[in-house]
Formats: C-alpha cells, structure tokens, sequence
C-alpha cells in the first residue's frame, strides 16, 4: 500500500481600484489565484472584476507573467510623472 499525503495550498489576490464618488466609474480590477501543491505551483490564473461580474479565468504561465511585471512596472514609472 502506497499512502500519498499532498499540501494543497490555494493564494489569491484581489486587486480593485479606489472607490468612486463618479457614478460613471464601476468598481473594477482583477483576480490573481495561485495552486500549490507541495509547495510547487501547479498555476496561475488572472480573471479580470467589472462591477459585480467576473470574466473567465485565464492561466498564465511563468514567461506570461514575467512578462506582465515587466509591463506593470514600466506603466507604473510613467504613472509617478
């Protein structure tokens, strides 16, 4: 007999941007969940926050998401400006 025993680990991150006095402007932002088993990640997946409703979740792989930290720091530098 072969026991096997796993760490299964769920990391989520919601992002949302600042509340509005603007009735024009929703609240919105997106989702960021990480699996881990065993300490290894088994994903990631981005879902996009548009009011109440949640797009479907998109996986990313290790290159996608450097790439968007890339992105995301480079639009954060023009932002303090």
């Amino acid at each position: 007999m072969k026991r096997i025993v796993s760490n299964i680990q769920n990391l989520g991150f919601t992002i949302v941007n600042a509340p509005s006095e603007d009735k024009k402007v929703r609240a919105a932002g997106v989702m960021i969940d990480q699996t881990l088993v065993n300490g290894q990640s088994e994903g990631v997946s981005i879902r996009l926050i548009s009011g109440a409703k949640k797009t479907g979740a998109v996986k990313l792989d290790k290159a996608a998401l450097t790439d968007l930290l890339v992105a995301v720091r480079e639009v954060l530098a023009t932002e303090d400006n």
